[in-house]
């Protein structure tokens, strides 16, 4: 493992975790949130960026309708703030390890998407997402691009996971699309995978990190509610067109590690498993580790 660890995106669900887990872990890491490293400021990097480091890009423009609804920013950050940080690993001579997403692909298929398939993304966070794969490999060619799908802590975020544990507290009722499938993630199973890729051992450039199997957001409900003992029957089934959400987004983008696994990756566990495993660690309030 590198020297340090530095982290893009603190603040935000992936990497609030991967710094909180590289605390953990006894690790040296450097936890900057936006307002420290804005990755769209081409210069920014050379203030955190040195030589051994283990650079983990986490900032992105994550919500799928904001970035409809502003692309220029979606691509300034996904796109342009990534080649940023890659270039600035580059020059530095730092690993680098860039979040990606399930949403490059555009869900016609109906198998679980591999590597090698073909990147049809249906939105501009999708299309800025799958542009930054292409900026950070062309400046940086050992860099190593991992894309996930549904990724959630299940605790104390915005997660959907996590707003159903706090809905199953109580008497309410929700609404979850039963058209959408996808590969629901424990992040807890994706850092896990960060920190086996950042030990230098995985060659493969594009990785698919996510948790064996795929359902539907209403079975992914289904799921939180019987894993906690409320009654799954107060999650409704609805249509994408139902939900009436202003972004498009892929009807399926299950992933595959199949080629992941092949690389070097640990296999996958099933998701239902990772699930109840978060479900049965009590909520915390991840602190971010201090910097400098």
């Amino acid at each position: 493992m590198s020297a340090k660890i530095v982290i893009t995106g603190a603040s935000g669900q992936v990497g609030r975790f991967l710094a909180g887990e590289a605390v953990r872990r006894g690790l040296d890491v450097s936890a900057l949130t936006h307002a420290q490293w804005d990755i769209t400021d081409a210069k920014a990097a050379e203030r955190f960026v040195t030589e051994s480091d283990l650079v983990v890009n986490c900032a992105a423009i994550a919500n799928v309708d904001a970035a409809e609804a502003d692309p220029d920013t979606a691509f300034a950050v996904n796109a342009t703030g990534a080649e940023n940080v890659a270039l600035a690993c580059a020059r530095a001579g730092a690993s680098l390890v860039h979040i990606s997403t399930d949403y490059v692909f555009g869900g016609q298929q109906r198998r679980p998407y591999d590597v090698g398939d073909a990147t049809e993304p249906v939105g501009e966070y999708g299309r800025s997402k799958l542009a930054g794969e292409v900026a950070v490999l062309a400046a940086m060619p050992g860099a190593h691009i991992v894309r996930t799908s549904w990724v959630y802590t299940g605790d104390d975020g915005n997660d959907f996971v996590a707003g159903l544990r706090r809905l199953a507290a109580t008497d309410g009722t929700t609404d979850a699309v039963d058209d959408q499938v996808g590969s629901p993630t424990y992040v807890n199973d994706l850092a896990d995978a960060v920190f086996e890729i950042g030990e230098g051992r995985i060659r493969e450039p594009i990785l698919h990190v996510a948790n064996e199997g795929a359902c539907t957001r209403f079975e992914l409900a289904q799921a939180v509610f019987e894993e906690l003992g409320a009654d799954p029957r107060r999650i409704r089934p609805v249509s994408t067109a139902q939900a009436g959400r202003p972004a498009p987004r892929p009807a399926y983008s299950a992933l595959s590690m199949a080629t992941s696994v092949r690389a070097g990756l640990n296999p996958p566990r099933p998701w239902r498993e990772a699930l109840a495993e978060a479900l049965a660690q009590p909520i915390s309030d991840r602190q971010l580790p201090s910097t400098p």
